[in-house]
């Protein structure tokens, strides 16, 4: 009989192999790429990384390859500009920085080996102090400092990246591009992305929405902090990094229908529950594969023109 260990290893070693092909091929990895070729390249990409999953454990150069590749960091990253903005020291929010940095993924041992609090303390200075930089220099719509939540979004970033300096040059892109608005001093984009959930709720189980607004309960009072932080929040951290392949891969929007699908996963418990706010306040435990699956099937029932808010709710200015 065979071995179910050697069977699983075996299995990743050919998920492996197939992303690394991928990765690998003249589409993604030559410099004389066209557009047409990083497009074909990436959709073939996401799909893979839907239905496989990135088999990290077996490779862990992948998941850090590929966040890049997703978030359009290439090219040389450069260290010299990182250090130039570290050596500026503290920024003017650094005391708010530090109100904040010091629980972040605090139960989470394996997080607080490998990350540091001094290592997440720089690399928000560096973002405030480059925001600042950048503000001076370019026309922008929107400045950026530092804001509540934004520790949280960081730390996936510094646990996955090779290098300090490749995880300030994820986060910023990722800030910057894909949720601009969710890091404003206003959060607008997470109260937006609030309003929306109790509104795609209430379209994929109106029983559920309705007995929730019975105890005067919206999305404000019971997701803000899955809202906010893309459910960084909720452990366990390899769970929330798989979360974060997906998300990174199809959108960073389809979070507020991860986190739907968190509720509809204890579903039975919140509607026989006279106080559910109980259950509400601490999710359980994270566990991505349902939850992307239950994402994916609650996107056909969502109606176009409300799927088209939800896509542009993290960036979208509106006049």
């Amino acid at each position: 009989m065979a071995d179910p260990t050697t069977s699983i290893a075996k299995a990743l070693q050919v998920k492996a192999h197939a992303f690394n092909k991928l990765l690998n091929q003249p589409r993604l990895s030559t410099k004389f790429r066209t557009q047409a070729d990083i497009d074909d390249g990436l959709k073939k990409l996401r799909r893979l990384i839907l239905v496989e999953g990135i088999p990290f454990a077996i490779d862990p150069t992948l998941r850090p390859r590929i966040w890049k590749l997703l978030l359009g960091v290439t090219g040389g990253l450069s260290s010299e500009m990182y250090l130039k903005y570290v050596a500026k020291g503290p920024c003017a929010v650094r005391e708010k920085i530090r109100n904040d940095t010091f629980r972040t993924l605090a139960t989470d041992r394996g997080f607080k080996e490998k990350v540091s609090e001094v290592m997440l303390v720089r690399l928000l200075d560096a973002f405030v102090w480059r925001s600042q930089d950048r503000s001076e220099t370019q026309a922008q719509i929107l400045d950026f400092t530092y804001v509540q939540g934004m520790n949280v979004l960081a730390a996936p970033f510094l646990y996955t990246m090779p290098s300090e300096v490749e995880a300030f040059a994820a986060f910023s892109k990722f800030i910057e591009v894909h949720c601009p608005l969710y890091v404003q001093p206003t959060l607008e984009g997470v109260h937006r992305g609030l309003r929306l959930l109790d509104q795609c709720l209430q379209i994929v189980d109106s029983e559920l929405y309705g007995y929730l607004r019975k105890k005067n309960l919206s999305a404000e009072l019971y997701a803000f902090p899955s809202v906010l932080t893309l459910c960084a929040c909720t452990p366990p951290l390899d769970q929330v990094l798989q979360l974060w392949d997906f998300l990174l891969a199809f959108g960073v929007h389809l979070n507020v229908l991860c986190v739907i699908a968190q509720l509809l996963l204890i579903r039975e418990e919140v509607m026989a529950s006279p106080s559910p706010m109980k259950l509400l306040r601490t999710f359980p435990p994270l566990e991505a594969l349902p939850v992307i699956g239950i994402a994916v099937a609650l996107v056909r029932d969502i109606p176009e023109d409300l799927y088209d808010e939800l896509v542009r709710h993290p960036y979208e200015v509106r006049s």
